[in-house]
């Protein structure tokens, strides 16, 4: 039987990047949105996956991003606390926006057996618009979870109706994500 996977998109970041300190407030937001949805994952034994961006050093792996979170003040150091991976989860690190650019995601995907995937993080109007629409061309089924997901409040809506219009993604809320998957 297939599981869904949780996909957690770049919310370990430094948030040295334009907009970084703006969006660092709503990042964590969403990872506080996104525990309970990995803790129900965890309780039921599916697949999470971590897709981080490797914040241009390609000289450690993806736990080793999360521990130079955890010593930085603020957002990074919130999240960190919030969403440390343990041993069971997956990481994949990423180049660009798309979690499946030049990364084993798709292979890791089919070795799980995974459907749909579930995907959270940041930013909406890109890494996981991004991942969603290769997603889509990859024929997974993708659920958005609107409030584990973070953005500058003037992209959202339009990252949403592209989502949504274009197929790529069912936009869900956090309670019918537990109805549609966790009620069983």
């Amino acid at each position: 039987m297939r599981s869904p996977a949780l996909v957690i998109i770049d919310l370990f970041s430094r948030f040295d990047f334009p907009d970084g300190e703006q969006l660092g407030p709503l990042a964590v937001e969403a990872a506080r949105a996104v525990r309970p949805i990995r803790d129900a994952f965890d309780e039921r034994g599916w697949p999470v996956i971590y897709a981080n961006d490797n914040f241009g050093n390609w000289k450690c792996g993806f736990r080793e991003l999360a521990e130079e979170c955890m010593q930085a003040p603020g957002a990074p150091q919130e999240i960190a606390r919030t969403l440390f991976p343990p041993p069971a989860h997956y990481s994949v690190l990423k180049p660009k926006h798309s979690a499946f650019l030049s990364t084993p995601l798709q292979i890791l995907l089919e070795k799980l057996g995974a459907a749909p995937l579930v995907l959270t993080g940041m930013a909406l109007d890109s890494c996981v618009l991004a991942t969603a629409i290769d997603a889509n061309s990859r024929e997974h089924e993708c659920l958005v979870v609107d409030q584990a997901t973070a953005c500058l409040p003037e992209r959202r809506s339009a990252a949403l109706d592209v989502l949504s219009q274009s197929g790529a993604a069912q936009v869900v809320t956090d309670r019918q994500l537990r109805q549609r998957l966790m009620s069983a």
